[in-house]
């Protein structure tokens, strides 16, 4: 057997049903071998979606999202999307073809150290040296990337091992690396802690991040707070995690969060953070973040507890796990006091909307809410369309929200929508963007059409980079470089690729146009014409 078929067969080894990619020269031996599996290939139009679609897929189903690109270009054009997978800690295994292995080292065409390039923002990465060692390195990726803190992992392998024979074919049923062992049970005595400063808690409050949606605890948290009585806020990546018609639910916290649900925090005498690092978006970079209370901390990586807040109580492990143990252990709160005073805050901060001639944003999203089914997936890009959707998209039921929350990568939307309606073929899948991060992704309407892809695309046309511009005014300085003179005609665009699209110009519009892109039975984009003066708040 060939070691471009042992690849093929180990992906088969680990369930692998589709991998998105991009073929090049350093990939041909093995694009042989997936033609005649049963795998199935997704074409993208640029390799940097092969990543962001690979990881719509992983957010989408849960499993792993597989890509595969050719060496030198192939590589550095994947680069944002292993970093975007990264930062919001999504497990995904990159293979890279690279050059033969008797001239890496010699700058010869399309050579490039990608595992060199990438090793700060991977999970692990391997460059595969013999051909014998295939069965035990791609076990292991997919065991570390799905262990632990999730996170991708690269595999680069030259052409000519691809090439070459591998005798007695085994792939490891099991794995053990030395130094690698991610704690899962959380300490019993600091959880016995936990417990016990909660029960004297007055104003107690429970944030929440991508880490519950990771760990799938989003019914062991749902059960901790309905015991508990305790109200719950969540960072960007925590969106999705908690069902927002609870009683207990409050809000987004941070620099684009509800004024209340960050007063919320303030006013806290015990702040749980759940699967959260605690970044500057969330703490607003501030240092008075939580100054009342005291922080316990629990996520998987002991790395991130303590590293940017002072924390009481930390505990390591897997949030599903420990919220399980806690629920066993805790006792109900009464919070009513202490709700009504968040609920308080909640009406009196409540920003009113301001009329608009075009199409009010908060109005797309409230209309979108009330449409969509109970399980749809909704994609936001980066810029203003993602603060509108993390504010106004309603989470019900279980739907999910994605969106690339830690490195803020415009672009994203699309591919990853396509990648979540190809692991859930029978899921409404909704793709907001921008007309900024639309021209960063537009290219894959090729990969929409010829996959016959059902997706809404909803396009934000502000002609500019509208959160760029809002931040120059909110400082009191002038646009500069952040008005596009010249988009294209973004229907015909769509069109020509033999595709439904309808701009919309007001609200009663894009209520029509988005029932119609409903029924249809193909994507479909409306592109809403917004004033460029509209804000996020």
């Amino acid at each position: 057997m060939k070691v471009a078929e042992a690849i093929i067969q180990c992906l088969k080894k680990e369930n692998v049903k589709v991998v998105f990619g991009y073929p090049g020269a350093t990939v041909i031996p093995m694009y042989e071998a997936l033609r005649k599996s049963d795998i199935e290939h997704v074409l993208v139009r640029q390799e940097q979606a092969a990543g962001h679609a690979a990881s719509g897929y992983a957010r989408a189903t849960g499993k792993i999202g597989v890509c595969i690109v050719t060496s030198g270009p192939g590589a550095s054009n994947i680069i944002t999307g292993i970093a975007a997978a990264y930062m919001d800690s999504i497990p995904m295994v990159i293979i890279t073809g690279q050059v033969k292995s008797t001239l890496i080292g010699r700058d010869v065409f399309q050579e490039l150290d990608i595992t060199g390039a990438t090793e700060s923002f991977t999970k692990y990465n391997f460059l595969v040296k013999k051909s014998e060692y295939i069965p035990k390195i791609i076990k292991e990726s997919f065991y570390i990337a799905q262990t632990g803190r999730n996170g991708p992992v690269l595999i680069d392998i030259p052409v000519d091992i691809m090439d070459e024979d591998i005798d007695d074919f085994q792939y490891p049923k099991t794995v053990n690396i030395r130094g690698y062992k991610p704690t899962i049970e959380g300490h019993p005595g600091q959880i016995k802690k936990i417990v016990s400063r909660i029960k004297i808690s007055k104003s107690p409050l429970i944030c929440v991040g991508g880490g519950v949606i990771l760990s799938e605890g989003e019914r062991q948290l749902r059960e901790f707070i309905e015991k508990s009585h305790i109200p719950v806020v969540h960072t960007l990546m925590g969106k999705g995690a908690m069902n927002e018609e609870s009683d207990y639910y409050i809000g987004m916290i941070g620099t684009h969060g509800f004024d209340y649900a960050n007063r919320a925090v303030d006013n806290a005498d015990v702040l749980i953070l759940i699967g959260t690092r605690a970044s500057d978006r969330t703490t607003c970079g501030i240092s008075q973040f939580a100054k009342k209370a005291d922080i316990i901390h629990i996520d998987i990586d002991p790395a991130e507890i303590g590293k940017n807040l002072n924390v009481n109580i930390p505990v390591v492990g897997d949030i599903k796990n420990i919220l399980e143990k806690l629920s066993e252990r805790i006792c109900p709160l009464d919070t009513t006091q202490w709700m009504c005073k968040i609920r308080g805050w909640e009406k009196s901060m409540q920003s009113q909307r301001r009329g608009t001639e075009k199409v009010n944003p908060r109005y797309v999203l409230d209309n979108v809410s009330q449409v969509l089914e109970k399980d749809a997936i909704l994609t936001a890009d980066v810029g203003q369309n993602q603060i509108w959707c993390a504010r106004n998209f309603k989470i019900i039921g279980k739907r999910k929200f994605l969106t690339s929350g830690g490195l803020g990568t415009m672009g994203y939307s699309i591919p990853s929508a396509i990648g979540a309606k190809i692991g859930c073929p029978n899921k409404e899948v909704v793709a907001f963007v921008g007309d900024g991060g639309f021209q960063m992704s537009m290219f894959e309407l090729g990969t929409i059409l010829e996959r016959k892809i059902n997706i809404i695309i909803v396009l934000f046309n502000n002609s500019g980079l509208g959160l760029v511009r809002e931040i120059q005014r909110n400082n009191c300085l002038k646009e500069f470089e952040v008005n596009f003179k010249y988009n294209p005609d973004f229907i015909k665009l769509v069109e020509s690729y033999g595709l439904p699209a309808k701009r919309v110009r007001n609200d009663d519009e894009f209520k029509e146009a988005f029932q119609e892109a409903l029924h249809s039975d193909r994507a479909f984009l409306i592109e809403c014409m917004v004033d460029p003066g509209e804000s996020t708040f």
